[in-house]
């Protein structure tokens, strides 16, 4: 819930920056409903994707506030985060509703991003990898088999703290849900990018991009101002 419309110019500032020194990454920026519409119209042409935060599993109805896939997909968006933990711990998102939620974002022609993480307690509890792939078992339906997604290992007690694990607590955690994309999608599943989410700035990003079985970054407050986040896609 950051962004009003000054932050447009950070992202054409993005977009800018990318036109002129085309990264090896693809580049999205999923930002508040409330700029979703007049961000995919800036974007237009540029090689930059635009994508929302989350969405109801329904296509329409009288769920007041909330918003569908085919409206993310109608404002320009071409993907979608689904589950992020701030989502499964203040709404308590369930991995049933999470695995709907991926079901509607496909059928609205989005790629879903879906996000997996275990919360402190878990990880001192030595937890981590069994909460991880039992979220991933649970989020990820059949139907995304063949179809363009990426998944994201978020630990919650990283996020917006300042707080990292370590490239091979990352690589662990990593290497396990490599090992459910493969049990659950087969060939496909040795292929979906897995990204790393979690207090991912300009000062960490080369290590974690360099750590074996992460595929890209799911970036948060760094990617409120164009030359953090710049600085981060140079690093991929």
């Amino acid at each position: 819930m950051f962004g009003l419309e000054a932050s447009l110019d950070e992202a054409r500032a993005v977009a800018a920056a990318v036109a002129s020194r085309p990264p090896a990454a693809r580049v999205a920026i999923c930002p508040p409903a409330t700029l979703l519409h007049r961000l995919s119209e800036a974007m237009a042409g540029e090689a930059v994707l635009t994508g929302g935060q989350d969405c109801h599993p329904t296509k329409a109805g009288p769920h007041t506030g909330d918003i569908s896939a085919d409206m993310l997909a109608d404002a320009g968006a071409r993907l979608v985060i689904l589950g992020h933990s701030e989502r499964r711990a203040a709404y308590r998102e369930s991995d049933a509703l999470v695995s709907a939620k991926v079901e509607a974002a496909l059928a609205a022609g989005l790629e879903p991003i879906v996000c997996f993480g275990e919360t402190l307690e878990q990880r001192d509890a030595g937890q981590a990898e069994q909460v991880v792939t039992g979220m991933a078992r649970g989020s990820l339906p059949e139907g995304l088999a063949g179809q363009a997604f990426a998944v994201a290992y978020e630990p919650v007690w990283a996020i917006g703290t300042g707080r990292t694990p370590t490239p091979a607590d990352i690589e662990h955690i990593h290497s396990a849900l490599r090992g459910v994309l493969v049990e659950k999608f087969g060939e496909h599943g040795k292929t979906v990018p897995i990204l790393y989410g979690g207090s991912v700035k300009p000062e960490n990003a080369k290590e974690i991009l360099a750590t074996p079985e992460v595929g890209g970054a799911l970036v948060g407050g760094a990617s409120l101002k164009a030359a953090d986040f710049l600085a981060i896609i140079e690093a991929a």
